[in-house]
């Protein structure tokens, strides 16, 4: 995430190390208000910032993109009681796990703003074509390109952000698209993607598809605003072995009665993705609907798991 502003001076009276940043600080990076803040911290332990010997509350980076993942989870519809457990759920970073320190992701995102701030699409695709000759797939989009889209689309209330958000858009839903079109035709492993409506933009669901395909494993994905309904006549034409229906906001009760009818409908397995399925496995479990959740790696084993049953 990108920081614009430096780290609070440590007193005498502080005992913790590093960098670390007062809570008015806080409130203006995530623009949420100190008093829900620190509601977020007594009522539900979702953050746990550290005090000076006075009392003063301070927050790490990694304070801060906890607070960003609770209003992340909060805008896709869950309600800030249940985001404890979730945050608790996610899967282990890979970008951890290969001891890839954030701050390297920090100078992508900040190189890249600053071609979307000059509207530079030359600059753009020089960025894209050296960050995909460093990283895997997954890393390129879960961990620098897809954070920055998401940070440019709350803050489009600030002016010029919905620009930056479009043009950013526009340039990786044509690059995703086109590396789609790159799939090979025989692939053993068939699979149809398709978003729920109105529960995904466009974008997250190709980066799905993308993230979906392997060489043994050819992914379709389907139109955004392709009609539930008629997903029995594509099967009966495509034959895949597998529906992969992809969201990321939480299910209503009317979603979830929704996929159990479908479910009856296909003569294959019907499986959900994205962060709704992080939210819907108590929801689902007990009918033959599979989750696979929104980390590409587990996304990856579990329709491994799945096609091989």
């Amino acid at each position: 995430m990108i920081i614009d502003i430096e780290p609070v001076a440590l007193t005498a009276d502080s005992s913790a190390p590093g960098d670390l940043y007062p809570i008015r600080e806080v409130a203006r990076l995530t623009g949420v208000n100190p008093v829900t803040l620190r509601a977020w911290e007594r009522r539900y332990g979702l953050i746990q910032p550290t005090r000076t010997e006075s009392g003063h509350r301070l927050y790490s980076m990694t304070d801060i993109e906890t607070v960003r993942r609770v209003l992340g989870w909060i805008e896709r519809g869950v309600t800030v009681s249940k985001v404890g457990d979730l945050l608790t759920r996610e899967p282990r970073s890979r970008t951890l796990e290969a001891g890839i320190e954030t701050d390297e992701y920090s100078e992508w995102h900040l190189s890249i703003r600053a071609a979307l701030s000059a509207f530079d699409e030359a600059e753009l695709e020089r960025l894209y074509g050296q960050i995909f000759s460093i990283y895997p797939v997954d890393i390129v989009f879960q961990a620098i390109f897809l954070p920055l889209w998401q940070q440019l689309l709350r803050e489009q209330d600030e002016f010029g952000r919905t620009s930056e958000w479009l043009l950013l858009d526009g340039f990786l839903r044509g690059r995703v698209q086109h590396r789609l079109q790159l799939q090979a035709a025989g692939a053993r492993q068939r699979v149809v993607l398709v978003a729920l409506p109105e529960l995904c933009h466009e974008l997250e669901l190709l980066v799905a598809g993308l993230l979906l395909t392997r060489t043994d494993r050819v992914v379709r994905v389907l139109a955004v605003g392709q009609p539930l309904g008629e997903l029995s006549l594509i099967c009966e034409k495509l034959k895949p072995q597998a529906v992969v229906l992809f969201a990321n906001r939480a299910l209503s009760t009317a979603h979830v009665r929704r996929l159990q009818r479908l479910a009856n409908t296909l003569n294959c397995s019907l499986l959900l993705a994205g962060e709704a399925a992080n939210v819907a496995q108590e929801a689902l479990a007990g009918t033959s609907i599979g989750c696979l959740g929104s980390d590409a790696v587990l996304m990856n084993q579990r329709l491994d798991a799945d096609l091989k049953g």
